[in-house]
């Protein structure tokens, strides 16, 4: 204390001025804070699952590198959604958010591509609370296990891409060698399959192809059922050019391999 008032002088800060200190100090916190909750463990680099000979070996391998990647994203979408329903209970109440909870809506509201605005607060929140929501394990596996061709395509080996995401930006991914002419999209290259599983979730999670995903999962949270891998597949009719045969497909691979990872 003595520190601070020799570098203050005689001019100590008035209540407005430690307010603004005190403030800034809070605020600091908390962007450390979000800088850390947003930090993703490091899972290691994708096995080399080609060299791997026995094909009951490299299934294994998969599924146990690649689980707690989506158990973890999963994790983190789940104390969301708790925070931000107990937010919605409160604004149902008439309560309005505060300064630190408006700044944290705004940055869930942009992270699921929504706009936040502090006046229509209730409305928004329900907005979010069809987004904020879990993945069953199971289904995001198996579209890895079908995308990826078991993590052994040139797009997992080279850009980390366990699930076919396009990118429309020149270098922003790998250019596949049977784009037709004309065409511009690539493959997405990210830096960890982490962030891969992170941008899957949060684009079946936002983008308006799975809408349909989002009201069956609203649906059987809304009679308190379990979110299942075969319920939310049928929301998947817009994430291949070969829709019910797609949806079918991943059904299928969900109840062969269902012993390798229970619904969550």
């Amino acid at each position: 204390m003595e520190w601070i008032k020799h570098r203050l002088g005689q001019h100590q800060p008035g209540p407005i001025g430690v307010a603004i200190i005190v403030g800034s100090i809070l605020l600091l916190l908390l962007m450390i804070w979000a800088w850390n909750a947003n930090r993703s463990p490091n899972f290691g680099e994708l096995p080399d699952l080609a060299a791997i000979k026995e094909t009951e070996v490299m299934k294994v391998t998969f599924f146990d590198y690649l689980a707690p990647v989506v158990e973890y994203h999963n994790d983190r979408i789940r104390e969301q959604r708790q925070r931000l329903r107990l937010l919605h209970e409160r604004f149902e109440a008439g309560d309005a958010p505060g300064f630190f909870e408006q700044r944290w809506l705004s940055a869930l509201a942009q992270e699921y591509e929504l706009h936040w605005d502090p006046e229509q607060s209730l409305q928004i929140t329900r907005q979010l609370l069809m987004r904020v929501d879990t993945l069953p394990v199971p289904l995001v596996l198996v579209q890895a296990v079908k995308e990826s061709g078991w993590g052994r395509s040139r797009f997992a080996v080279e850009g980390n891409n366990l699930f076919g995401q396009w990118c429309y930006v020149p270098g922003c991914g790998i250019i596949p060698r049977n784009r037709a002419p004309g065409k511009i999209h690539e493959v997405q290259t990210f830096d960890s399959v982490s962030e891969a599983v992170r941008r899957y979730m949060n684009n079946l999670n936002t983008h308006e192809s799975y809408a349909q995903l989002r009201r069956i999962r609203a649906d059987l949270r809304a009679e308190e059922e379990p979110l299942t891998g075969l319920a939310l597949a049928n929301g998947l009719l817009r994430y291949s050019e070969r829709r019910e045969a797609y949806v079918a497909e991943v059904k299928s691979l969900i109840r062969q391999y269902h012993r390798y990872a229970q619904e969550g």
